[in-house]
């Protein structure tokens, strides 16, 4: 199987929320994430911390890459016990608010993917943690892919809100005018 995937997400992040829901959903764990069934889906607030996470594993290789490439340029001679500890350290340093979008901005941004009719509710719901100590709350909402997003291209899920209002993306493009 080929992997299609961004050069590079928005906001110089290694890749796009767009193309790591949906290859979440889709069951290919994308960027060490777990591997969910497709058809059970996931709860948003799972698909965030794991988007998060992958975030923060992407940019940790990315500058343990860096510091490798320096140190074998200056001559020094790099085992993989070595690689591996300083991609631990540098996935340490990262803080989860740098690997943002937060969760409200994600929600935002989830509900364009609804809107567009990329995702669904599966059915599956379970109560939240926070149930246990307070009066009712509504339940963690399981999602799926529908057949409109599994068959939706790269470039429109490079950008679902562009997709969802195509009047306003060339007003935010570059070089327009």
């Amino acid at each position: 199987m080929v992997e299609v995937r961004p050069t590079r997400g928005g906001f110089l992040r290694p890749f796009g929320c767009g193309w790591f829901i949906r290859e979440f959903l889709m069951g290919s764990g994308p960027e060490g994430s777990r591997v969910i069934d497709p058809e059970y889906g996931a709860a948003q607030s799972d698909i965030n911390f794991e988007y998060k996470e992958a975030l923060a594993r992407a940019t940790a290789r990315e500058r343990a890459e860096r510091i490798i490439s320096r140190m074998v340029v200056s001559g020094v001679d790099v085992t993989e016990e070595v690689a591996e500890d300083i991609y631990e350290r540098q996935l340490k340093k990262i803080s989860r608010k740098f690997t943002h979008m937060r969760y409200h901005s994600f929600l935002v941004y989830f509900g364009v993917l609804k809107r567009l009719g990329w995702v669904e509710e599966t059915g599956q719901t379970e109560a939240s943690t926070m149930q246990a100590y307070y009066p009712p709350a509504p339940g963690r909402v399981y999602y799926r892919l529908t057949q409109a997003g599994r068959e939706a291209g790269n470039e429109l899920w490079s950008n679902p809100l562009f997709t969802l209002y195509p009047e306003i993306g060339s007003n935010h493009m570059k070089g327009s005018a």
